[in-house]
């Protein structure tokens, strides 16, 4: 056989796989990247291999070969007494193996992040009353616990403590480090029921079902031989290997559809061309799209089965969870595609108008799925000036109200139905009715990581902010030339000289749009001096300035004067005011001391 196509094809015992892992001798090539994967990704590799689903083919390399030296290192969690020499490393599967060694074998919570990529220490579970139930979604049985294995609320009170053995067996909440060696959690289950013959059964069916699926789970593997040439090695790399991220939907459906002759990937490449043509579609992602066809194919699936007499608890339920991406068949995808498309060219104008122009401005790019689904819905009818005002307070609502960073896919499937149905005289969308905004938030949004942040920001420009050193408002135009930014009032200069707190100097309450011309006349002066040199540039009186200022809810004499107590209070009461007319609702105004929202095992893909 020619030695440049020499590999082998076959499957492995996962435990194999991992066993070899912990002892070294399946290592990583130096040059591969680190484990980058998130907790949402964790948990969806677990439930897919508890459902004995595919995940994917390994692809690894002989050692051996003189020519192909690579300086090799443990996969991250192993820790070896001594330097060993592997006999393989992994060419591609590196985030797969990671993941199942260190939510499996390593017995130490799993360094990962959540969607927001907050790092966070994970340990995995899975509930057995919820793997029993036929029709579950097993992803949903899958938990990911903090380091303490203590679940608290926002106000860091505990809800659900799993931290001892006992609280595990009770809450039937089995650790996924026992997958392979469960013989002594089962006999402390047992005995904590007091061998209670329904609750031994119940496990004997989750050994059965869950259990032993990890215990036979076969991984293919592709093996290249030690006579592989570098270059071929290199290249199989880069094609492989790039992203270093699971299987996406979109490359599943691609080599499902190879099958009926067709390239979902030629066409999603001169969808793309069309699509970011417009700037502020310029990060649209494939699986984006898809998930949007999703919407659309089991809405209408839905309506049909409605209409054939299932009751709506019956019916197939409106989604674009992954499970329901992979159903997919090429006919919806031919019969909504072009439909979407339209959707997201339409999205594209609406957020145009509120002032959205460029990729990076977009607050939650997940909420383009939902918002191009109920566009391509609502056809000529969104044209509306009535529906059209629903649309922007429903998108205003999911930003200020920060709903789009978690769980996305179950809230874009309510949306499309609720938002359809609150513009035909339904209800109010979960949506408007969860949405909230805490004064004591304003505090906390000082960069771009924040939705709100850059939603305060586009509503500013878009609700009249002239800029100060010409008196021009801001258009589409004016945005890309003049190079239209997030920019402080009171400079972090001349805050540092007064002794301003920095979380004050940078919060969203001392910013506001300005051009880069505009920016480096502010340099770090006080606003007392460069007002007056942007009057005298510009050919402004002071009260062409105070004008222009108080379209940036800036109250001028508080600048004028240098008073930044006065400044920042004004304006915060001021963007306050403005929230709740976006949003169309009043919102509790209480102050309450910012907390970090406490990751839960519920959360779904985060694409912000």
């Amino acid at each position: 056989m020619d030695s440049f196509a020499s590999f082998d094809s076959t499957k492995k015992d996962l435990q194999e796989i991992l066993a070899a892992v912990a002892k070294g001798d399946t290592q990583l090539p130096d040059f591969q990247r680190s484990w980058i994967w998130d907790d949402d990704h964790v948990r969806s590799l677990l439930a897919s291999v508890s459902l004995s689903f595919p995940i994917g083919a390994l692809m690894l390399l002989q050692t051996g070969n003189t020519e192909v030296r690579f300086k090799p290192r443990p996969v991250e969690g192993v820790e070896l007494q001594s330097e060993v020499e592997p006999t393989q490393l992994i060419l591609d599967g590196q985030q797969r193996l990671t993941a199942l060694f260190l939510s499996l074998r390593s017995n130490k919570p799993v360094p990962t992040k959540d969607a927001r990529d907050k790092p966070l220490k994970r340990w995995y579970y899975i509930s057995i009353p919820e793997a029993l139930q036929p029709e579950a979604d097993r992803e949903e049985a899958i938990y990911s616990l903090p380091e303490d294995r203590v679940i608290r609320d926002f106000r860091n009170q505990p809800i659900k403590d799993y931290s001892t053995p006992e609280r595990e067996f009770e809450e039937g909440m089995f650790p996924l480090t026992q997958v392979f060696d469960c013989s002594e959690w089962r006999r402390g289950y047992n005995k904590h029921w007091n061998y209670d013959p329904e609750k031994m059964s119940a496990f004997d069916d989750f050994e059965r079902e869950v259990v032993k699926r990890f215990e036979k789970y076969l991984v293919p593997v592709i093996e290249l031989g030690r006579a592989t040439p570098k270059e071929a090695v290199c290249q199989v790399f880069e094609k492989v290997n790039t992203a270093g991220v699971a299987l996406t939907v979109f490359e599943l459906l691609t080599a499902t559809y190879a099958a009926d002759n067709f390239n979902l990937r030629d066409d999603w490449d001169e969808r793309k061309r069309r699509l970011h043509q417009r700037p502020v579609l310029g990060n649209l992602q494939s699986t984006d799209f898809i998930q949007s066809v999703s919407l659309l194919a089991t809405q209408a699936q839905r309506v049909s089965d409605i209409a054939q007499g299932h009751s709506p608890d019956n019916a197939r339920g409106v989604s674009c969870k992954r499970k329901d991406v992979l159903r997919l068949s090429l006919e919806d995808y031919l019969r909504w595609a072009d439909v979407v498309e339209k959707g997201y060219l339409d999205a594209a104008r609406l957020l145009h108008s509120q002032y959205i122009f460029a990729s990076r401005d977009i607050p939650y790019r997940t909420q383009f799925v939902p918002l191009a689904a109920i566009l391509a819905s609502l056809g000529p009818q969104a044209e509306a000036a009535g529906v059209r005002e629903r649309l922007i307070r429903w998108f205003w609502c999911g930003v200020l109200g920060e709903l789009y960073g978690s769980a996305v896919e179950s809230r874009a499937a309510k949306d499309l139905e609720q938002v359809l149905a609150w513009i035909n005289g339904g209800r109010e969308p979960d949506t408007i009715r969860d949405a909230n905004f805490a004064p004591s938030r304003l505090m906390t949004l000082r960069t771009r990581n924040s939705a709100a942040y850059k939603g305060l920001y586009a509503i500013m420009m878009r609700d009249g902010a002239r800029d100060l050193r010409t008196g021009e408002g801001i258009i589409d135009a004016t945005y890309f030339d003049e190079k239209i930014d997030i920019h402080h009032i009171f400079p972090q200069d001349w805050c540092a000289r007064n002794g301003i707190e920095p979380g004050r100097c940078d919060s969203i309450i001392n910013k506001t749009a300005l051009s880069a011309r505009t920016n480096r006349m502010i340099g770090g002066k006080a606003p007392s001096e460069y007002l007056v040199r942007m009057q005298n540039a510009g050919g402004l009186d002071e009260e062409g300035m105070d004008a222009a200022l108080e379209t940036h809810l800036i109250e001028p004499q508080t600048v004028r004067q240098d008073d930044f107590e006065a400044f920042f209070e004004s304006r915060r009461q001021a963007l306050l005011q403005r929230i709740q007319t976006v949003m169309g609702k009043t919102l509790y105004l209480g102050e309450s001391d910012e907390e970090e929202p406490m990751p839960t095992t519920f959360q779904e893909e985060d694409a912000a």
